[in-house]
């Protein structure tokens, strides 16, 4: 009880002291790629959805990220400042010569020129701290040691890959280092265009985030590679609306590849296939799919009626007999 009572002290103090201010004690990783001109975020906490509190970003504009007693308005101001022509250092001066609890914030940011500021406040928890390079910054707060936040700096700079590889390094060498001293709980990484088409929606080209997990990097890694196949499935369908079928088929065939347990991604590859007369090649896809899971016979069976396969109750009853035994519509022997 006297325990108890000692914990709960100590939250009604810091609820006083830093009002609403969540606790998302944390590291993270804001980057630009002067390749590509993309620029991310990458984030893991023991917090609850750390995702729509610490990582910010706009294309073409920079990144963010907000944390320890965190102050969401770092993120979308900062990003505002920027869009107006303020370098990061310029963005986050201001907003911190405005908080007058600038001393509990830990604040990152990059712009689209690649410059980075960050910003460790005084009282933030140990281990706590900073490192700023060409084109990222990290930082980590209440992490168990104070090899964090240099670590993820050398493997950012080291790493391979894209920039969402790159920024996964920096998070998997921080764990790798002792990480966030109170454990796992959630993850995020965001990654937005060098610049914006006009249409918000497709500016971002990675928006991932693990709410709650025992493991929330390893299922951040599950997610990203999920995201990349389904980019191909995407890549396939733009290509199929062109009419550049070979095209098509080659982003469809590389989904499967990376998703083999998803039986949808190869499903569409054999639609493909059997609408464009390769029915031969088709079969065998269109048996692993119903093996895996028989319900898409049934789907296959809807799709003549919208033009997405040929009405030929030839074509059907050939694709439908590769079914397991008892799917509705398979042909009897």
């Amino acid at each position: 009880m006297r325990k108890l009572f000692c914990v709960l002290a100590l939250v009604l103090c810091t609820t006083a002291a830093f009002g609403r201010d969540p606790l998302a004690h944390t590291f993270s990783i804001v980057a630009f790629d002067p390749a590509t001109g993309q620029l991310g975020v990458a984030v893991q906490s023991h917090w609850f959805q750390v995702g729509p509190l610490v990582p910010w970003a706009e294309a073409g504009v920079g990144a963010v990220a907000t944390q320890s007693f965190v102050k969401v308005d770092y993120g979308p101001l900062g990003l505002q400042l920027m869009k107006q022509g303020l370098s990061a250092q310029q963005a986050l001066d201001k907003l911190l010569a405005e908080d007058d609890q600038r001393d509990v914030r830990q604040v990152a940011m990059v712009d689209a020129q690649g410059r980075a500021a960050a910003w460790t406040g005084p009282k933030c928890i140990a281990a706590a701290g900073d490192e700023t390079g060409d084109g990222f910054s990290t930082q980590a707060n209440m992490m168990a040691t104070p090899e964090v936040w240099p670590a993820m700096a050398a493997a950012f700079r080291t790493a391979k890959g894209d920039l969402a590889d790159r920024m996964m390094a920096a998070l998997d060498a921080a764990q790798s280092v002792g990480g966030d001293l109170r454990g796992r709980q959630s993850a995020a990484l965001i990654v937005v265009r060098a610049h914006s088409d006009g249409k918000p929606w497709d500016d971002r080209l990675i928006d991932l985030r693990v709410d709650d997990s025992l493991r929330p990097l390893e299922e951040l890694h599950r997610l990203l590679h999920l995201h990349r196949a389904y980019a191909e499935m995407n890549a396939g369908d733009a290509a199929l609306a062109l009419g550049h079928t070979e095209e098509a088929l080659g982003h469809y065939s590389a989904a499967a590849r990376m998703a083999p347990d998803i039986p949808e991604l190869p499903f569409w590859e054999a639609v493909t296939m059997a609408s464009t007369g390769r029915v031969e090649e088709a079969l065998p896809i269109f048996h692993r799919v119903f093996s895996l899971e028989p319900r898409w016979a049934v789907m296959v069976q809807r799709l003549p009626a919208v033009g997405q396969l040929p009405d030929d109750p030839e074509l059907m009853r050939r694709i439908l007999a590769v079914a397991p035994q008892g799917t509705p519509g398979r042909p009897t022997q």
